[in-house]
């Protein structure tokens, strides 16, 4: 299988090579050039999650050997997960939460960073690499610690972290900026997400950048979902869900099922999209998003405009107005025109919106929650289901709601649970009617235990006594200029 890029298919590399560069050079992602599908679902009803992992993730990674895969997969899914299933699903209600949260920094984005050190460690191996490979990336609050707590003292590679300072939760913060580990570096920007990202991009292609690493033997990669290293295990949960659902009985053999994605980037519900191609039986992807509803627009109108102020939410690993996997989708859409994606994405960097009316979108159905509506959603299913949710799941809830109401359609539904709610205490707790004024977050912490008798990740507690580490800052204009700083190379080099 070969990985073309969307912005110009004469770029074509092997897995381990997309891997491994994580971004095409003229700034194009890298998207398979087939998909495979999967004709007997059946066979894999018995199989547990590192198993059915392997059983995915070969068919994509062809200049792997599949015993080192298997290594892989052994490494990411071990002990650090808390729960035997990895991805347990849970029936609330009519819809079942896949809790993705269960791993070391209670975020999905463990799924897939738990095994992109390894996969990328591989990476170097087969191609004969022989330069320290630096790991750039931006979060917009959860990729950040995942990456960093994957990369952390793995030999050979540097990891930097850019987040928004003001655009992440005061948990998600301390998360990183008390990460240790000689290998990283974490620096706050003053901007958003969709800055600290097009910062990231912008070094990514920027050649005379790439020849200075190049002459002090470093090469970039990524941990975003930008890389297709990163996207490819996110695959593997909405089998899991499925296969689940079968061995049950709640559904039968080829029975159709919804799912309901929160969502900023579009990482997570594109992999459910691949997933539906190699044949899983999706009926409506559903694309839940806050009050940056971008996507939902787009959906909705072929309209991509991302002119709109960008708004600070309870749900900050939504808050972003460039969903950067967007491009894969229309790329797919388009049957691989890559001329017309080029032109597309270099119209939304000039004007700043694009029209897409041509694309048939019906597999996709968008909608939004406000912050009124995400606190009635946490308040509604706690005291009526006894299941607390987060913030960003509580979107997804309110937009499984709507959907329903408004199609009357009554398939089983999974909804896609991001995060524990203790990664989000102040809003969770006030949203089920605990007075947090005057508490700092470890004290609302400790009382939404006490009122809701689920217990917060040691993790999560011990963070008030961890002693900061990284404590940069920068202006966005001057990301490229700190990763300089931190690789030790000079102004004078270029």
């Amino acid at each position: 299988m070969k990985y073309i890029s969307s912005r110009d298919r004469r770029v074509s590399l092997l897995a381990s090579q997309a891997i491994l560069q994580g971004i095409s050079k003229e700034g194009g992602l890298f998207v398979p050039d087939e998909i495979p599908i999967i004709k007997n679902l059946e066979r894999l009803k018995g199989k547990n999650y590192k198993e059915l992992t392997f059983e995915i993730m070969n068919r994509f990674l062809d200049d792997f050997d599949p015993d080192v895969i298997k290594i892989c997969i052994d490494k990411a899914y071990d002990n650090k997960f808390t729960e035997e299933e990895i991805a347990p699903l849970i029936k609330v209600g009519e819809a079942y939460f896949l809790e993705l949260f269960h791993g070391p920094t209670f975020a999905f984005k463990d799924m897939a960073l738990s095994i992109l050190p390894y996969l990328l460690k591989e990476a170097i191996k087969i191609n004969n690499v022989h330069r320290e490979v630096v790991i750039l990336t931006a979060t917009s609050g959860d990729t950040g610690k995942a990456a960093l707590e994957g990369f952390a003292n793995i030999e050979g590679i540097k990891i930097i972290v850019f987040y928004p300072e003001e655009g992440v939760s005061d948990i998600q913060k301390r998360q990183m900026i008390t990460q240790e580990g000689d290998n990283t570096f974490v620096v706050g920007i003053k901007g958003n997400f969709d800055d600290a990202q097009n910062g990231v991009k912008e070094i990514f292609s920027d050649r005379n950048f790439a020849d200075v690493l190049d002459r002090h033997n470093f090469v970039l990669s990524s941990a975003n979902s930008i890389n297709i290293g990163r996207l490819l295990p996110q695959m593997v949960y909405y089998f899991h869900s499925y296969l689940t659902l079968l061995k049950r009985g709640d559904i039968c053999q080829g029975e159709k099922i919804n799912v309901v994605v929160p969502t900023g980037n579009f990482g997570n519900i594109l992999a459910a999209y691949y997933a539906k191609k190699m044949g899983l039986p999706i009926n409506r992807l559903i694309c839940a998003s806050n009050e940056n509803n971008v996507l939902r627009d787009f959906l909705n109108t072929g309209n991509y405009d991302k002119r709109r102020e960008l708004i600070l939410t309870s749900s900050p690993s939504m808050d972003i107005l460039i969903s950067s996997n967007l491009e894969r989708l229309l790329f797919h859409l388009s049957d691989g025109d890559d001329q017309l994606i080029n032109g597309t994405m270099k119209k939304l960097d000039i004007d700043g919106f694009y029209q897409m009316e041509s694309l048939d979108l019906g597999e996709f159905y968008g909608g939004s929650s406000l912050e009124a509506e995400t606190s009635s959603s946490i308040l509604s299913v706690f005291k009526n289901q006894g299941y607390l949710m987060d913030p960003h799941s509580a979107v997804a809830f309110g937009v499984y709601h709507k959907y329903k109401l408004e199609s009357g359609d009554n398939l089983k539904t999974v909804i896609v649970s991001t995060a524990s709610p203790f990664k989000f205490a102040s809003k969770v707790a006030s949203s089920i009617g605990i007075d947090i004024d005057l508490m700092d977050e470890f004290s609302v912490i400790e009382e939404l235990e006490n009122r809701t008798g689920g217990k917060a990740p040691e993790a999560i507690k011990s963070l008030k006594n961890k002693t900061i580490v990284h404590n940069n800052k920068c202006d966005k204009k001057d990301m490229a200029a700190i990763v300089k700083s931190f690789l030790n190379v000079g102004e004078s080099d270029d």
